[in-house]
């Protein structure tokens, strides 16, 4: 299948000498959502700016359906809807009136009937007429996605889409994503939720310091990446871990009154029970057990913390 978007050894070096991305490939799917997650300054803004005509990059080349950017910017710029982390919008604007602008911008001919459709499916049929300065910041967000979403595009940026909003919020956003993806919409999100990548993704990638470390399926990710944490409580302190545990790679843990034992299979349930044969074995009595399992988040936070 060929790929909706396909990004080839793309640089951006800023006057200064900054470089916001470094060499990077991506590959984007028809139909699927992928999350593109990194620290502050990584590189996602520039990255999503490079394909929208934003920013000019200094080197590399990007072909949107099948339409090389550089040739022909206009065409696939019609094609692409964005949702901007900043609320770049008129706000003495009316809402209905500012979707349909939208539209325009793009080379749409009029459509009350669309407009209408789009304002309804983000619940913003009854705000139409007010001004955009009177919403809330969620409303707001929601008046960037309809936008966005005014002249139909099949591929769409959404650059950070539920920041500022509440937790509610933010899951019905996440459902009308996802309403998008089933009518065959393909959807890149930056996202400082990781829970929202958790969520809704179907592939991740990872970007740091301007270069995409990590690209893969979610479910890959989390299988090979993951591991699982048991802390185990000690009814009496210890100095340090004993010979007979040693083989486990436990460490202590609460300041000597706890052991912590990290297992990377995806079911460590086997190595647990050995563990505590062997606690027993050694003569030692404890009170507790906590499991975890790694998340999104934890191999993340692992990923970049080893390149920084």
């Amino acid at each position: 299948m060929e790929p909706i978007l396909d990004i080839r050894g793309l640089t951006k070096t800023f006057p200064g000498g900054n470089t916001a991305l470094d060499n990077v490939d991506l590959a984007i799917r028809p139909g699927e959502i992928f999350a593109l997650l990194g620290p502050n300054g990584a590189g996602k803004t520039t990255l999503i700016g490079s394909v929208c005509g934003l920013v000019r990059p200094t080197a590399g080349s990007i072909h949107a359906f099948g339409i090389d950017m550089a040739r022909d910017w206009r065409a696939a710029r019609a094609r692409i809807g964005l949702v901007p982390q900043e609320l770049s919008v008129d706000m003495f604007e009316h809402v209905g009136q500012s979707v349909a602008h939208s539209r325009g911008l793009f080379g749409k001919p009029r459509d009350p009937a669309r407009v209408e459709e789009v304002l309804r499916s983000l619940s913003l049929w009854d705000k139409r007429d007010a001004k955009i300065m009177a919403l809330s910041g969620g409303m707001k967000r929601r008046v960037l996605i309809a936008k966005a979403l005014a002249h139909d595009p099949e591929l769409l940026f959404l650059d950070e889409p539920t920041a500022g909003v509440d937790v509610e919020l933010r899951r019905d956003m996440w459902a009308q994503i996802g309403r998008l993806r089933n009518q065959g919409m393909t959807i890149i999100l930056t996202t400082h939720y990781i829970e929202e990548a958790e969520e809704m993704a179907d592939r991740v990638g990872i970007i740091n310091d301007g270069k995409l470390i990590l690209v893969d399926e979610k479910a890959a990710l989390m299988s090979r990446l993951g591991r699982n944490e048991a802390l185990i409580g000690l009814s009496s302190r210890l100095d340090d871990v004993p010979p007979a545990l040693a083989p486990f790679g436990v460490t202590l843990a609460d300041d000597g009154r706890a052991l912590c034992f990290r297992d990377a299979s995806q079911d460590s349930r086997g190595g647990v029970a050995d563990l505590l044969k062997a606690i027993e074995a050694a003569g030692l009595d404890f009170t507790s057990i906590e499991t975890h399992q790694s998340s999104l988040e934890d191999i993340f936070v692992d990923l970049v913390e080893k390149r920084a």
